[in-house]
């Protein structure tokens, strides 16, 4: 059986500097805020082009932090709305939910899977603070466009950069780079991977590094001197250590990922398959390949009868998620694109006999 995921083979090739780091974690007696966040914070923030990185507990707390920041600064109030896409994870509607704000969402493109921006215009109230886009599977969104449109209505820009590590916009910015701020998560599965719960936060605006700095660790000023309320969000020192060696090789990882990809533009062919759409491989990092298929469950079943795992993300929209039962939606494309697509094996740890393999099992498929 092809794993859809390996975790224990993708971090095996890092096993003795883990082991080497560890030990040195041991013997410093810094376990919580030390140098390894430090390093790894400046160290991001370069890979990324930003000046400040912020080391924190998840992703989920990088969003969420960044808007609670923004209320601090003034730049947002309780009850107003953002706009992000429809079909994203359910942990970027929770981000702005959780700092009392409204959720409002926009159709995603039915090409490349990313917000529609031609129709975030018309979404736009008296309400609406900001725009928070999502760089799904890999991809950017369009950022020339956002950010005319948050320039136009004076907006700010967020990303969910989550599944974007390394990404790249057509001028060369990377994700975290794009925008006014963003989160990332370094969840085991993400192209820059952690060995537990990790995330971050990048911008280039000093004011809100400097109170996201305190709200990650309590709010505080100083030992015992807190000026806000805040939370305690920290990355772990341990789990800093680990993304420090991996980010030496994410570039390393993700130009295996496009490789593997272009064999499945390439290579699949079948007239039941619908590809993903991507104009330029090099700005995408492919942190998964879905494809979309009418008959999926049936798909799926074909796969797993051919030793090929496969996985959904995601099958279900977030207005028909119990936890928003309070927001109404007859939204008919997000529901389409939920009900076909499929995740396929793609990541570094893939063989040749693998790649063939779901080649040419995918291309068999004849419904």
């Amino acid at each position: 059986m092809i794993k859809f995921l390996d975790l224990k083979k993708i971090n095996r090739p890092y096993k003795d500097k883990f082991q080497e780091m560890f030990d040195a974690f041991l013997d410093s007696g810094m376990y919580i805020l030390g140098n390894q966040v430090q390093s790894f914070e400046k160290e991001f923030s370069d890979y990324c082009g930003t000046k400040y990185c912020i080391g924190v507990s998840n992703g989920l707390d990088a969003l969420h932090l960044i808007f609670e920041a923004y209320k601090v600064l003034g730049l947002i109030e309780e009850g107003d709305e953002i706009i992000l896409p429809s079909n994203t994870y359910i942990a970027t509607v929770l981000a702005v939910s959780k700092a009392g704000l409204k959720p409002v969402f926009v159709q995603p493109n039915i090409d490349t899977l990313n917000v529609d921006v031609h129709k975030i215009e018309a979404a736009i109230g008296k309400k609406t603070r900001g725009i928070l886009g999502v760089h799904l599977y890999g991809l950017l969104y369009d950022f020339k466009e956002l950010k005319t449109l948050c320039k136009k209505h004076n907006l700010l820009l967020i990303e969910d950069a989550a599944q974007a590590h390394g990404a790249k916009y057509k001028d060369g910015r990377r994700a975290g780079n794009v925008s006014d701020a963003a989160a990332f998560s370094f969840y085991p599965t993400k192209n820059l991977g952690a060995l537990g719960d990790a995330g971050a936060i990048t911008t280039s605006h000093r004011q809100l590094a400097e109170v996201i700095v305190k709200l990650r660790n309590y709010g505080r000023d100083s030992t015992y001197i807190n000026s806000l309320k805040g939370h305690n969000c920290r990355l772990d020192e341990i789990q800093a250590g680990f993304l420090r060696i991996k980010l030496k090789y994410l570039d390393e990882s993700n130009a295996i990922r496009r490789k593997i990809a272009k064999r499945y533009f390439n290579e699949i062919n079948s007239k039941f398959i619908q590809l993903p759409i991507c104009e330029n491989l090099n700005e995408h990092v492919f942190h998964l390949f879905v494809v979309r298929v009418e008959t999926r469950d049936d798909f799926m079943k074909y796969l797993k009868a051919n030793d090929v795992e496969s996985a959904i993300h995601y099958p279900i929209p977030i207005y028909k998620q119990k936890a928003y039962s309070e927001i109404l939606s007859e939204d008919i494309l997000t529901k389409k694109i939920c009900e076909e697509i499929v995740s396929i094996p793609l990541n570094q740890s893939l063989n040749e006999t693998e790649v063939n393999k779901i080649i040419t099992v995918i291309s068999n498929y004849t419904n």
